[in-house]
């Protein structure tokens, strides 16, 4: 019966793939066959043996029911997946299977095939995410909206520089992953204390040779793991995607709150249900669930920094961590990445809305233009702050709007004229650089998705 929801509800077909137990064992399998490969080849052992092993090192022969056997006699996972790949080899072979290594030169490489599969997952799907992000900034570029701060109006921006921010944001994420990948995503084949001992003159050509057939970068030392503030690299690396992503579903989800409603989620009202009591309801349970899982993934960091300090040369402290911590933070990411790519896919706009709240404060978002357009009237700066500041304050007390306030002055009229003003007033017309912000961040996304 399946308990946790990674098994029914959250991850997708080929992320789960990456980390499925059967996955697993071909992966430390073919670290099995790298090994007996190189040796076979420098001659360490003989090359009819090395030949056999690597024909046998699939799961095709070495069942994952005999290896969970084994291991619940001997209480020991590499040693079980030894006996098993032995027990399928001819003609003596069996007798060479894992010479010269030790536990974690199998775990430590297989576990990097899986980490670079997810990378490689990761990375894809964070470039979808941005091309939907691009063609939503060049859709809507001339989309003017009111910007936020603190919650409260500030100054007018277009949906164009909300969309580019996060196009910057995840182009940053990708160039973590990639540099995430470079440390993570290496082989090792060193022996007990990272030596390489056992294997005598060759062994680090055994190193080398061994990560050249698994296409990874080999480990430059190693003390028999390789070190963890790569694997908590990993990790913090996926938790700030999380991170990045939950701060862009935060944003859909408070601009669809009922007195906002400037976007949404996509709903279907013939089949999709908002609330089980409340017939109305139409709530943004994409974005929510981004942030809740977000979340799950953010917690891990802590448990990935507290399996860098091992004992000595190695303990098992971080063994049992990892079994949890990286699977999921990979399939929960991936999730997520997915959930995101349908959400910024399908976004509603209310044009009518985003209009009605850039006008909402009656003008008083424009008193920034205001001052800095005295000033260059030939106010003085600090003059016309305090002029346009005392006129917001008494459209405040008054509750009227900055135009009619503006009007009653006449030191300002005395600067512009009420043409001048009118025109000042315009939000649209209060972007700045905007556009070549937009047009940079899509540039330079352009060429870094496309190289």
């Amino acid at each position: 019966m399946a308990i946790h929801p990674i098994e029914f509800r959250y991850g997708t077909p080929e992320m789960k793939a990456v980390w499925e137990q059967e996955s697993k064992l071909q992966n430390m399998l073919k670290v099995e066959a790298a090994l007996a490969k190189a040796e076979g080849e420098i001659g360490l052992i003989p090359k009819e043996a090395a030949d056999e092993i690597n024909k046998k090192a699939t799961t095709e022969y070495v069942k994952q029911e005999r290896v969970d056997e084994i291991e619940r006699a001997t209480n020991h996972d590499i040693g079980a997946l030894m006996k098993a790949l032995e027990e399928v080899c001819d003609n003596n072979a069996g007798e060479y299977v894992h010479y010269g290594s030790t536990s974690n030169d199998i775990i430590d490489s297989s576990q990097s095939l899986q980490l670079k599969a997810s990378i490689e997952i990761i990375r894809e799907k964070i470039v979808r995410l941005i091309e939907i992000l691009i063609d939503l900034s060049e859709e809507h570029k001339s989309t003017v909206t009111i910007g936020r701060t603190h919650g409260q109006h500030a100054l007018p921006t277009t949906y164009a520089m909300k969309f580019a921010i996060y196009i910057d944001e995840l182009l940053r994420q990708l160039e973590r992953l990639d540099l995430t990948e470079k440390h993570v995503c290496v082989g090792m084949m060193t022996g007990a204390v990272g030596t390489t001992a056992a294997l005598g003159e060759v062994g680090y050509d055994i190193h080398m040779r061994v990560s050249e057939i698994l296409g990874l970068t080999p480990a430059n030392i190693s003390n028999q793991v390789v070190q963890r503030d790569n694997h908590a690299e990993y990790v913090m690396t996926l938790a700030n995607i999380c991170s990045s992503l939950e701060k862009m579903a935060l944003e859909v989800r408070n601009l669809q709150r009922t007195e906002l409603m400037e976007v949404g989620e996509k709903f279907d009202p013939e089949k999709q249900m908002g609330s089980s009591t409340m017939p109305h309801k139409r709530n943004p349970i994409t974005g929510e669930r981004i942030c809740g899982v977000s979340r799950v993934v953010k917690s891990y960091v802590n448990a990935a920094l507290q399996n860098n300090p091992l004992w000595h040369e190695r303990d098992l402290t971080n063994s049992s961590c990892e079994r949890i911590i990286l699977p999921e933070s990979a399939i929960l990411t991936d999730y997520i990445l997915n959930l995101s790519i349908k959400l910024f896919s399908k976004l509603d706009f209310y044009e009518d809305n985003i209009e009605r709240n850039l006008n909402a404060s009656n003008g008083l978002i424009m008193a920034e233009r205001f001052m800095s357009k005295l000033t260059q009237c030939g106010m003085g700066r600090q003059s016309a702050y305090s002029l346009v500041r005392g006129c917001a304050m008494e459209a405040y007390a008054r509750n009227t709007g900055l135009k009619e306030i503006i009007l009653e002055k006449d030191e300002i009229l005395e600067y512009m004229s009420i043409e001048e003003i009118d025109a000042t007033l315009d939000p649209h017309t209060y972007l700045g650089s905007s556009d070549k912000f937009v047009d940079n961040v899509i540039a330079n996304a352009k060429e870094v998705i496309n190289r």
